[in-house]
Order: structure tokens, then sequence, then C-alpha cells
């Protein structure tokens, strides 16, 4: 299948990154190459795109796109909250900026066999990287109901998550729960039928729960946006796309702390801390799509921008 995905905020990243032609650039979320494409465009020989994915048909896809491009080129499986131990690799003491659009590809949500769409049958899977061996399937029929039901309110924020876990249980006693259609199923059942008729499709949270529980998605990002700010060189930016408030939480909350980091009561007149700022803000408020870019692709109507600058 071709590894296709729609950029989101493409002008407005490539704005916020400030390139500068000889610099060191990251996508830690290399995808179908979409930002990185309009980043090699703005460097020259000397400068260098680092690709990361924990996606092999992503790297190959990105590979293929970007060879045409003079600038210097790597492309590293991994996960993003590994930048440090990338860079330490490669030799590299900081970069000139960066770039996450965190979730879900456009390429695996439509490649069905991948399991993380509630709209297209297949085995639950998704897993970003298919080399991992813990899957949706072994939530589903592994995990307690008492542990489903936390995954399904903290991740999904998901009204009916204790509903939601004891059907899953009840159903699986049956038989194992094997694809994304009986797992629909089952949380159409859980859901009252007015409930059903309002708001997003019914499996949704569940759905996003699910995925972020596989793939470890909120504790690795804390992670990673702590060590973005801190491998950024001077002047450098680092720009995050976000796509559910518990993203766009954790973004925020790093941004706010690393801007702000004296611990001082309020009452003091002056700083006794001596802790200082390591990055300014860009955005004070997150950017949203335009109202062109959400005409032509929906799947960005939930996108979130934040930018920051190392100081």
């Amino acid at each position: 299948m071709e590894f296709k995905h729609e950029t989101v905020m493409l002008d407005e990243v490539i704005q916020g990154l400030n390139i500068k032609s000889d610099g060191i650039y990251v996508d830690g979320t290399l995808g179908g190459g979409g930002h990185s494409e309009e980043i090699c465009k703005k460097l020259d020989k000397s400068g260098l795109l680092i690709g990361i994915d924990r996606d092999k048909d992503a790297l190959v896809a990105s590979g293929k796109r970007l060879e045409k491009y003079s600038c210097r080129k790597i492309f590293i499986q991994s996960n993003y909250s590994e930048i440090k131990n990338v860079l330490k690799d490669l030799k590299l003491s900081g970069v000139d900026g960066a770039i996450l659009d965190l979730g879900v590809s456009s390429f695996q949500l439509d490649n069905a066999q991948r399991g993380f769409s509630y709209m297209r049958n297949a085995p639950l899977d998704m897993r970003m990287n298919q080399d991992d061996y813990f899957t949706a399937y072994d939530v589903i029929n592994g995990y307690s109901e008492k542990e489903l039901s936390r995954v399904i309110a903290k991740y999904g924020e998901e009204r009916w998550h204790s509903r939601i876990a004891e059907f899953i249980v009840k159903e699986r006693k049956k038989e194992d729960i094997k694809t994304t259609e009986q797992l629909v199923d089952v949380i159409k059942a859980a859901i009252p039928a007015k409930a059903r008729r309002e708001g997003p499709h019914p499996a949704k949270r569940t759905f996003q729960a699910i995925r972020i529980e596989v793939n470890e998605e909120l504790s690795r990002l804390k992670k990673a946006v702590g060590e973005f700010c801190e491998v950024l060189n001077e002047g450098g930016r680092f720009c995050v796309i976000s796509f559910h408030s518990l993203e766009d939480r954790i973004v925020k909350e790093t941004f706010n702390e690393k801007s702000n980091p004296c611990t001082c009561p309020k009452e003091f007149p002056i700083c006794v801390c001596g802790k200082v700022a390591e990055i300014k803000k860009i955005t004070r408020k997150p950017m949203t799509p335009s109202r062109e870019e959400l005409e032509n692709n929906p799947r960005s109507r939930s996108s979130k921008l934040r930018i920051i600058e190392r100081i």
C-alpha cells in the first residue's frame, strides 16, 4: 500500500521553525515526510535532516520521497522519546529545530490491517512499531475489567468506560475479541442508544485509549517534549502538533515549566530560587488550522500547534 499522509499545518510549521540553510533539523514523527520535504527544500548541501519514526514503512516511503534533495539526510527507526540517545549515537550536541506531529498517520488509519481504524475491519493490532509484541488484542483480552475501565477513562475520557469494560469482559468469556469489528460491536452495545446518536463515533474514544496504551504514547511524549527542549541550540525552534486534549495538556504544561521555572512563593518580591527560563514561547496560545485547510483535510480539525524557542 502506498504511504499517503495529509500534512497538517505545513506552512505554519515551516514559518515557525525559522529554518537556517546549514542547520540541523529533526522530524521526530517522520510519517509520510510532508514536513521533512519542506525542511529539505530550505536546506543546502551542508544542512542535515534527521528523520525518526517507529514505523519501517514510513522510513522507506519518506526515504524515497526525499532522496532528490541535496541536503544530508539520516533516517532512524526509533521513538522520538529517545532523541538524546539518537543524537549521542550520531555524535551531535544539539539541533537547530524540531517538529513532532503526534497521533496516527493517514496511512496507518487507511491501512486496514494495522487495526487503528474503527471504520475498517482488521485484526486488533494498533502497533506503531510492527516489531513490538504488545498489541491491542493483548489489552482487550488480557486486562482485567478494572484495568480496562481505567485505560478507557484516562486515555479516552470516555463517559461510559465502566460499561464498556464490563461488556468487553462479558463478551470475551464467550470467545476472544480478535477484530476491530467485534470490538466496535461490543462498544456500541455498551453505550446507551441516546448517547450513541450524539457526538462522534461511539468507538472513537475507546480506540484512542487502547492505541495510547499499546504504544505508551503519553509517557513517551512527556519525556520527549522535555528532552527536545534541552537538545535545542540557542535560537532553535521546536514545533509540536497535538490532536487531543491529553497530548496538548502535556505539551502546554512542559512548555510552561521550562519557560517559567521559578518555584518561589508568589508573595516573594524577587526570585531567590535561581531557576532561569530555558525557552520562550513563540505561540502564547496554540495555533489551529485555517478554514481552507479544514475544508481540504477534515482530519486536521482537532489539531493544535505550539512553538517555543531555546534561549
